[in-house]
């Protein structure tokens, strides 16, 4: 990058798919990449000192902070687990922005997690989403940017009870696609109806009206957005895998909107990235710290400029500089 850039407006850092576990590493569900549940912690400590030196804004902690095994274990584990990530983003250099993922909800149901540290909607800067269980906010770091936290597991049979409507809704959603016994099965091997599995989710009406409000908001007020989600909402940007349910309806949404500048996400620990030509957003999704070998990196400091995003990513993730359109 020219070193006579001018300087950033703000800055920020980004991670994605910590996982810890206090467990012995173990492979995912394919077997054929190794997980350290154990070694994500250091690949933490070593991200927070580099953001203890470079002062971002805030931090985006894109969901799966701990792994579903801890569920497993002696009671508390979860409990334990998720204190001892929170020990390292604390004391941090910024305010953390917490996203949930699938693994969110296998250690936590939805109360739980809206009465935890991991409900982060205090910093927003405006009325949250209208129904109150849904954990999407939206919060400005500086004049002209904003930044919106999508829950993507709003429509979803994980952490909420199995005899509430929003389980039997999910349910039936999930079964038109997915005849199997086991429904964390994809029904397909290859094209998008791979996504119709039950570790992955979709947002609900209610939510994607909201965020067209925000978004409309900020269309007037000419602004900068960002959007994050631990779900990639691009075909092109993950492995159909990992998309959100219906991840067409949300893509329908932004490409209505010219404020919308960036799209970041997590739950594919290999990563992606696509440019969409239809709106010009950028479709980030972030490598995971879980796949990470202890002895490289994945997280990233990105700076942000009136024209553009700088990506400087660590170990794993990639330099990006994403123009805003």
């Amino acid at each position: 990058m020219d070193d006579r850039s001018p300087r950033p407006v703000f800055t920020f850092g980004v991670i994605a798919d910590i996982q810890y576990a206090d467990i012995d590493d173990g492979f995912n569900y394919e077997r054929t990449r190794r997980r350290y549940y154990r070694g994500s912690l250091q690949l933490l400590r070593r991200a927070q000192q580099s953001w203890s030196a470079s002062r971002p804004s805030f931090v985006l902690q894109l969901g799966d902070i701990i792994d579903g095994f801890n569920r497993a274990q002696q009671h508390g584990a979860s409990e334990r687990a998720l204190d001892a990530v929170l020990r390292e983003f604390q004391p941090g250099p910024a305010e953390v922005h917490h996203v949930w993922g699938n693994h969110e909800f296998y250690n936590f149901s939805r109360s739980e997690l809206c009465r935890s540290k991991l409900n982060s909607a205090h910093y927003s800067d405006g009325p949250p989403a209208a129904v109150a269980d849904i954990y999407a906010y939206h919060f400005r770091p500086a004049p002209g940017f904003r930044f919106v936290v999508l829950d993507a597991y709003d429509v979803s049979m994980l952490g909420v009870e199995e005899d509430s409507e929003r389980y039997a809704c999910a349910l039936a959603l999930l079964t038109e696609h997915n005849s199997n016994e086991d429904l964390n099965y994809p029904p397909a091997t290859e094209g998008l109806e791979k996504r119709f599995a039950k570790f992955n989710g979709g947002f609900s009406k209610e939510q994607l009206d909201w965020l067209d409000a925000v978004l409309s908001l900020a269309d007037e007020r000419r602004e900068r957005v960002a959007i994050v989600s631990h779900l990639p909402v691009h075909p092109r940007s993950t492995d159909p895998v990992c998309l959100a349910w219906n991840y067409d309806e949300l893509l329908a949404t932004l490409r209505r909107h010219s404020s919308v500048v960036c799209f970041m996400a997590g739950h594919d620990h290999s990563g992606g990235y696509h440019w969409d030509e239809d709106s010009g957003v950028h479709h980030l999704t972030l490598e995971g710290v879980i796949e990470t070998p202890p002895d490289s990196d994945a997280f990233g400091t990105v700076s942000v400029y009136e024209d553009r995003m700088y990506l400087k990513g660590n170990g794993r993730i990639s330099d990006r500089e994403l123009m805003f359109p």
